[in-house]
Parts: structure tokens; sequence; C-alpha cells
């Protein structure tokens, strides 16, 4: 949070118990879990801020993380492509909230706004009919969830073939292709909503299947994971990680 910057957590619990639960917060999650290998300082925030997006009523935590984001090298766009992220996860709402509440902190381009090297492994997106953009959502979606993404949209057809549709055109043929952020952090941030989610383990499983079809190792999945756990709780971790031991073993079954 910066040299001079004192967590705003400490003066909260200095007045209830003398700073003793505070104290215990910010010297095991920044003292223990941020020097965890597997995940970046970038990657944990873009984690943290997917996560708090997600569960919609923290915009206070919200707005230090997108803060703490900005100096450890994210730029705004990384930090705002994360949040735009989670929309099809955790739905509209989440979404204009989160970005309200970093408004201001992301207001003014940064001269790290352009393009990043990140771009180059994007998947490429052009504008279109809705045809194109369906046909790009297919490809986009083999590549990230393989034949799980497929089974989804099958098992929909015969019940509500337009919902089939509309995930595949928004989801992967509108937010996967945009630039700033690759599939690799894409993935890491959704796997980080649906884990804090909580509702949402069969679209998780997919997700981390997705992730380790990008790129990503079992080391950032499960790191990913265990990071949520201490701003969605415990409960929520250890379904998401339940779920990640599965994808382990299919994987090796594969």
């Amino acid at each position: 949070m910066g040299e001079l910057e004192r967590p705003a957590v400490l003066d909260l619990f200095e007045s209830v118990d003398e700073g003793a639960f505070g104290e215990q917060c910010v010297a095991f999650i920044y003292g223990k879990v941020y020097h965890r290998e597997g995940l970046t300082l970038a990657e944990r925030q873009l984690a943290t801020i997917g996560t708090l997006t997600a569960l919609g009523y923290a915009s206070a935590q919200l707005q230090f993380h997108v803060k703490a984001a900005l100096n450890v090298g994210c730029d705004r766009r990384q930090i705002i492509e994360s949040i735009i992220q989670v929309s099809s996860f955790a739905g509209f709402p989440a979404v204009l909230n989160a970005l309200l509440a970093a408004k201001d902190l992301l207001a003014e381009p940064g001269k790290a706004d352009g393009p990043s090297d990140e771009d180059a492994a994007a998947p490429e997106r052009s504008s279109g009919a809705a045809d194109d953009r369906y046909a790009r959502g297919l490809a986009v979606m083999e590549q990230v969830d393989g034949d799980a993404g497929k089974q989804v949209a099958a098992a929909l057809q015969d019940v509500a073939p337009d919902l089939a549709r509309y995930i595949i055109e928004f989801t992967f043929g509108e937010i996967y292709p945009r630039p700033h952020l690759d599939l690799r952090h894409r993935e890491i941030v959704t796997v980080a909503a649906c884990t804090a989610l909580g509702s949402a383990l069969p679209q998780l499983k997919v997700h981390i299947h997705g992730l380790l079809n990008v790129g990503g190792t079992r080391q950032q999945v499960v790191e990913t994971v265990l990071h949520v756990a201490f701003y969605a709780g415990f409960p929520a971790a250890l379904n998401a990680m339940a779920v990640a031991r599965q994808v382990f073993a299919d994987r090796v079954e594969d």
C-alpha cells in the first residue's frame, strides 16, 4: 500500500480489542500468505479484485486492493478488465458497483495504459455480426474450456438454447477476447470469483480445467483458492479445494 501507509484495519480494531485482531490479520495475510510462491503480487491483487467484485459487499476493501494493484505494477486497464471479467459469473450489478467503487482510483489513464505485452496472448477479436461473434465465442470457449464448455452448451439445448448461445456470444465472444488481460489471468480471476461465490462449484470445476488449459499450473490453482480464503472465508476455499482435487485427479486419469 506504499511505504508510509498504515493499514486502516489496525485503526479499526484498535478501538474494539486493542488492535490484537487487526495486527494478526496484517501479520498473517501479508507476512505469510502474500509471500507464498505460485502467484506474483500482481496476480494476487487481480485475484483479490475478482473475489471482492463477486462478493459485492466489500467496496472499501475493493478500493484498498485497487490501489494496491496499482502499487504492485498492474495498470488501470488490467484492473478494469478483471472487474469486467466477473460480469458473467456474479452479474452486472456486482460489476457496476465495483466499477463505481474504483472509479476515482481508475479515472486517470496512466502511462502504462496502452497495449501491454499480454495483448499478444489474448484471442483475436473483430467486430461483426452475431454469427461472427458466436463463431468467435465457440473458438475461444474451445481454447479455454475444451469439451467441458461444449458439454454445458449441449446440456442446455433442450431447455434453454438461447442461454447457451448468450453464454457463448457474450462471455467467450465479447469478454474473453478483450485486450489488456491474457487468458491465464482471466482464468485466475474467474477461479477466484467462482470460489468466492460459493454457489458455482460446477462452473468452478470447468474454469479450473480452463486455467490449466491456458497455461496455468496446479500450484496457481491451489494458491488462487487459498488466497481467496482470507477474503471469502475458509468454507468457500475448502469447497473449492475439493473441486480442485477432483480436477487434478481427472486430468491424471486422462
